[in-house]
């Protein structure tokens, strides 16, 4: 309740006592006309303050704004508080001053013609030292409201039909923040407001879109997984060919250094035959020459050569029978020769190492 109704209260009390002890003074049984006149003065003066002083006692709250029309014609603003402005001359219109939120659902097309719905809040607050200004060219906050309301659904359609349906699905989030630009850039200081904030909250698009969307996003996921797939098998692929080829390097190693051990042997072997038959030699009486000489890694070393001069061939042949039998002992397993007999004599057969 605000101040006026309080007074408006009192001087209606005050005013109906008085004209009550009125009547009573100038009727009643005890008569007193000079009391009766001046309660009837008081009373009347109470009831002319009634009249005027209550309903010229305007209160604005926190949070609004009143434009002052005097005879009709808004003449000036105001704020927060309590004024006397003569209620037969002059009256007040009260606009919400705080931050408006407006919903609004329409209906646009994108680029490829696909119909959408979409929902978007704008949010607008008015600018209260231009409320005669808007009352002038707008006459109220309602209709206000309503051009706002218009220029947001072009300028949101005018977006957005400048984008492929996919488009806008993809980069909503970059869309909305051009909707509320575009919006902010087209509600200018014509409309005395300030817009807080434009969200497109929603956007729909026709059920039979959004399945074609929904499968071609299936599709590139299976895709993408086939890919994947792919990869991966090819990595799976190159580290086992990586292994085979590690494991092929590792056999060619082995088997060559199997190889040259097999080289180092013979030869080791060939030197100690070639040793042995030089001993054979000498043994049997046999020239033997000694020469110094050098390897291929700078080894010194002695070449050692069996001189055959005046020598028969039964002879030589003594030493190559000679060695093999020193062959034959070197690898004789302990098993004796096989004997043969017949009518004109024996016949030995020596195992073969």
């Amino acid at each position: 309740m605000n101040i006026g109704n309080i007074l408006g209260i009192i001087l209606f009390a005050i005013s109906a006592l008085c004209i009550a002890f009125a009547i009573k003074s100038m009727v009643g049984k005890y008569k007193n006309k000079g009391r009766g006149l001046t309660l009837a003065v008081i009373g009347g003066v109470a009831a002319l303050f009634f009249v005027i002083v209550p309903f010229s006692l305007h209160t604005v709250d926190t949070g609004e704004v009143a434009v002052v029309k005097h005879l009709g014609e808004a003449r000036t603003v105001r704020t927060a508080g309590t004024y006397f402005d003569f209620w037969l001359t002059n009256t007040y219109d009260l606009y919400d001053s705080k931050v408006q939120n407006q919903d609004i659902s329409t209906q646009a097309y994108s680029k490829d013609a696909q119909t959408m719905d979409i929902i978007m809040t704008v949010q607008y607050q008015i600018d209260s030292s231009k409320a005669v200004e808007i009352a002038k060219k707008y006459g109220s906050l309602e209709t206000l409201g309503n051009r706002i309301q218009s220029v947001s659904i072009e300028k949101a359609k005018s977006v957005l039909s400048s984008y492929s349906a996919m488009t806008i699905i993809e980069t909503r989030a970059t869309i909305s923040p051009e909707v509320e630009m575009t919006i902010k850039n087209a509600i200018d200081e014509n409309y005395y407001v300030n817009i807080v904030a434009v969200v497109l909250t929603n956007i729909d698009f026709s059920d039979a879109f959004e399945l074609t969307v929904e499968n071609k996003m299936i599709a590139e996921q299976e895709k993408l997984k086939a890919e994947y797939e792919k990869e991966t098998a090819i990595v799976n692929a190159e580290k086992e060919l990586e292994v085979a080829k590690l494991e092929a390097q590792a056999k060619i190693a082995q088997a060559e250094a199997d190889a040259k051990s097999q080289v180092l042997a013979a030869e080791a072997e060939a030197e100690a035959i070639k040793l042995k038959s030089i001993e054979v030699a000498r043994a049997l009486g046999f020239t033997i020459s000694e020469t110094a000489t050098t390897d291929k890694d700078g080894n010194a070393a002695i070449e050692y050569a069996i001189d055959f001069t005046g020598k028969s061939a039964d002879e030589i042949k003594l030493i190559t029978d000679y060695i093999k039998y020193i062959e034959y002992l070197s690898k004789w397993d302990g098993k004796l020769p096989t004997v043969y007999t017949s009518e004109g004599g024996a016949s030995i057969i020596i195992p073969q190492p």
